[in-house]
């Protein structure tokens, strides 16, 4: 069976190496010459709104997925009627834009932060009255990684920002006082069967990832079926089939839905090591008709994103239960070029692991390490 796959990043290149032991094959369609995934399988590079060249791309494949979601909606429009695409065009076109996520989200009975859409810049004195301060201000389409957002804490802010913002639909959310932020991995077969991972907490420091702990410390069972619950609402609403990740905010105990990633996710990256099933083989499994792999972990995982700089190999992977995963990325500032999985048995020993890590990790961004590698102490 030979996949094809839009996106050619680290995700599609840890799709396939997760589906080569399922003899699966693939195709990549990007637009850069220099995607990760030329390393290690077939790669088309042209647009992604290159019909003639989508159509060359979809030729003798068994089905499409994609591993980002800024994929243009029309591209899979025009794929879906040569090949069965996975996960949907609903699902992509939901999660795209904010102002239809938050909707799918309240419509489901999910709750949410309290938010406003925002038309033009003239309305964003009146709906700032309305959500109140502080509150983060987020183009409704496109934006990751921090990019496409303001965070709003003074009148000053908000006359600054008016000299920014695009001329685009924006969306207004109250600016709650959450606990922590978590991440639930789900994955929808599709015969509708569905399996779940446990929760993870995840850190983040200016808007980019850097260390999910899984499972979550303190995980409760009850949080854990909450989670579930909200995940399967919006699977089964979307007929969905891949893996979904849905980003929560914990708030006295309660979850509120912030955003969702119709694909793998890479607060899901812990699952290579740290689960009997990874979530890219689960993913593979979901969208070529095989039924969902074990979801269970092995043992207490933590994973480092790796921005724009490496650490020395050698010093890292002589702490023991350290995994590194390089994406063959040229180093620049801000760019996700690899990440580190520490796998323990048990989380005391997670924690004695990370505070043996090098010295590359003492640095500010690494701050929020310490917090959890101290609470031992």
């Amino acid at each position: 069976m030979t996949i094809g796959i839009l996106g050619g990043g680290q995700l599609g290149y840890m799709l396939a190496l997760a589906g080569y032991p399922l003899d699966f094959h693939f195709r990549f369609l990007d637009p850069s010459p220099q995607a990760p995934v030329g390393r290690v399988a077939s790669r088309v590079t042209a647009e992604y709104t290159d019909f003639e060249a989508l159509e060359k791309f979809a030729h003798g494949l068994a089905l499409v997925t994609y591993e980002f979601e800024n994929v243009p909606v029309e591209a899979l429009r025009f794929l879906q009627k040569l090949v069965p695409v996975y996960p949907s065009v609903q699902a992509l076109e939901t999660a795209q834009d904010r102002r239809s996520e938050k909707l799918l989200f309240q419509k489901l009975g999910i709750p949410t932060t309290k938010f406003a859409v925002i038309n033009s810049a003239g309305e964003l004195h009146q709906t700032v009255k309305k959500i109140g301060l502080p509150a983060i201000l987020k183009t409704c389409r496109l934006g990751y990684d921090g990019k496409g957002q303001w965070v709003l804490r003074t009148r000053e802010d908000v006359e600054r920002v008016k000299n920014e913002i695009p001329s685009a639909p924006l969306i207004l959310e109250e600016f709650v006082k959450f606990s922590r932020e978590l991440s639930i991995l789900a994955v929808r077969a599709r015969n509708g069967e569905t399996a779940f991972y446990r929760l993870v907490e995840n850190h983040h420091r200016d808007g980019i990832l850097r260390l999910s702990l899984a499972p979550a410390p303190h995980l409760t069972e009850a949080l854990q079926r909450e989670a579930e619950a909200a995940a399967r609402r919006v699977l089964e609403s979307l007929d969905y089939v891949g893996v979904l990740a849905i980003e929560l905010f914990e708030c006295n105990g309660r979850l509120l839905a912030n955003e969702m990633a119709p694909r793998v996710h890479n607060s899901g990256h812990w699952t290579i090591e740290g689960a009997v099933t990874s979530q890219f083989e689960n993913h593979l499994r979901a969208v070529s008709g095989l039924p969902p792999g074990d979801t269970g972990t092995l043992g207490f995982s933590a994973m480092l994103n790796l921005i724009g700089e490496l650490p020395d190999s050698n010093e890292l992977l002589s702490v023991p239960g350290a995994h590194l995963h390089l994406y063959g990325k040229s180093l620049r500032s801000g760019r996700k070029v690899g990440h580190v999985t520490v796998r323990a048995d048990s989380n005391e020993q997670l924690q004695q692991r990370l505070r043996q890590l090098p010295a590359f990790f003492q640095r500010p961004e690494f701050c929020l390490l310490d917090r959890f590698t101290n609470s031992a102490k």
